[in-house]
């Protein structure tokens, strides 16, 4: 079936957590060329726009409170497994596909993609990307990805990286494209409250945004939130948020051994401690400085102008993912912001993030706008061409495919999980069962394990 031709534009978004199914259902909507070329309101397109979302099946699939989090709608939403996806794209007709997984899922889709669009002169145009700061595994997640029609890069600095990679290795770097985070924005600061002031203002707000994997210790996580503590007590004026990204139970796209909020139990925080939840731009609404070890909340927050804190207490490190923030101007200890620092970010490195909030966000998704148009409007796409083949990559490839049960060619393998019907009541409590028995694995037997391999 040839993609649609009429004004309104139908996109799939195949996303494996909560967080990707934010980014891949975002840059869905701003990245959908509307006839004039003109940006919508929030920068996203003005053609009407019909969105399908899939949700892989695995270990961080979103639960129903997490997708309500993010806040983002979908016209349906199912939940799938590699090879039902696949027949979907088979059997449905989409003008854009937005893989939004990590770099093994992208490039197992490429080849199952590749085999079911065999012999379709106008299949989907296929994007795909990074959900934040790129600051591990930059060439093996990047090859991983190549073959889309669009590899977005969030910022400049990004764009020139991810073209030396593609280039260095001899692969067509054409696919980069420019553009920003798409869930940037919000109301601009516009400074501090004075704590002191009338009756009905809020107070002076510090929220320190969490990270599933990072920290990864007990250790380390305990000392953050012992100096989290100790900064509220020392400001009892000001209010002090730890803003969670999951509940007990849940994951999102990392694995989260040790929640902050059963360790907070021990620490007896005082009043003007609190934890949050929900979604972070109306966190980031109430708040007066952020802190965080590298999360992309301080992107978030650097668009808006808000101070903003990359802590340095545990060094500046590779494993951590403050390195990405040298140069930025927000490094600093607890120690100095216990004492009233307040960060002034560098201009200059701000700009080549993408996080300016100078107006020009508004146009930050352009470029790719103007490429999918051209790419719809061609009679005739060519079938899409990833670097890593089983020519190229023999031992390493075919691994990645089968993980999700797919041969060297793209092909589903005997034994694959049944994709011919819908999953019965049994088929979905077995499913939900063998998915919270993971977690608890991972959550509680897991670190005991660890601990007794310790002594």
């Amino acid at each position: 079936m040839p993609p649609s031709t009429t004004k309104s534009l139908r996109i799939a978004v195949l996303a494996d957590s909560d967080t990707r199914w934010k980014w891949g259902a975002l840059t869905a909507d701003r990245i959908a060329p509307d006839p004039s070329m003109e940006a919508g309101p929030r920068g996203g397109a003005q053609v009407g726009l019909a969105l399908d979302g899939f949700l892989l099946r695995g270990r961080a699939t979103p639960t129903a409170r997490q997708l309500e989090e993010v806040g983002v709608r979908a016209d349906s939403l199912r939940e799938v497994t590699a090879v039902e996806f696949l027949r979907a794209m088979a059997e449905t007709s989409y003008d854009i596909v937005v893989l939004a997984l990590v770099g093994g899922g992208v490039q197992a889709m490429l080849h199952g993609l590749k085999r079911v669009w065999e012999g379709r002169g106008q299949r989907p145009v296929v994007v795909t990307g990074y959900v934040g700061v790129v600051y591990e595994k930059l060439a093996d997640g990047l090859l991983l990805r190549h073959g889309a029609d669009l590899v977005l890069a969030n910022s400049r600095q990004d764009a020139e990286r991810f073209r030396a990679v593609y280039e260095g290795v001899g692969a067509d770097s054409s696919s980069v494209t420019e553009v920003a985070l798409p869930f940037l924005g919000g109301a601009a600061y516009e400074g501090a409250h004075d704590p002191s002031a009338k009756q009905g203002r809020r107070p002076y707000t510090v929220v320190f945004a969490v990270q599933p994997s990072v920290p990864d210790n007990r250790r380390d996580r305990v000392y953050l939130l012992e100096r989290l503590v100790g900064h509220a007590r020392l400001h009892p004026e000001r209010e002090v948020l730890l803003k969670l990204r999951s509940r007990p139970g849940e994951h999102t796209t990392h694995i989260e051994e040790l929640p902050y909020q059963k360790l907070i139990q021990r620490l007896d925080p005082p009043a003007n401690f609190r934890l949050v939840y929900g979604n972070m731009g109306e966190v980031l609404d109430r708040t007066d400085l952020l802190v965080t070890i590298s999360s992309t909340a301080a992107l978030e927050s650097l668009h808006r102008g808000i101070p903003t804190v990359v802590l340095t207490d545990l060094g500046v490190r590779e494993v951590l993912g403050n390195h990405h923030f040298v140069g930025s101007g927000c490094l600093a200890s607890w120690d100095q912001l216990d004492e009233g620092h307040r960060p002034v970010p560098d201009e200059e490195w701000v700009a080549r993030q993408g996080v300016v909030a100078d107006g020009t966000y508004a146009h930050a998704f352009d470029g790719a706008r103007e490429r999918i148009a051209k790419l719809l409007a061609s009679p005739e796409r060519p079938p899409l061409t990833p670097y890593y083949t089983p020519v190229t990559a023999p031992g390493y490839l075919p691994g990645i495919l089968a993980r999700h049960h797919l041969g060297p060619d793209g092909t589903p393998l005997p034994g694959a999980p049944a994709h011919d019907k819908e999953p019965g009541p049994v088929r979905q409590i077995v499913r939900r069962a063998a998915r919270g028995a993971y977690r608890h694995g991972v959550q509680r037997v897991a670190p005991v394990i660890r601990r007794m391999g310790e002594l």
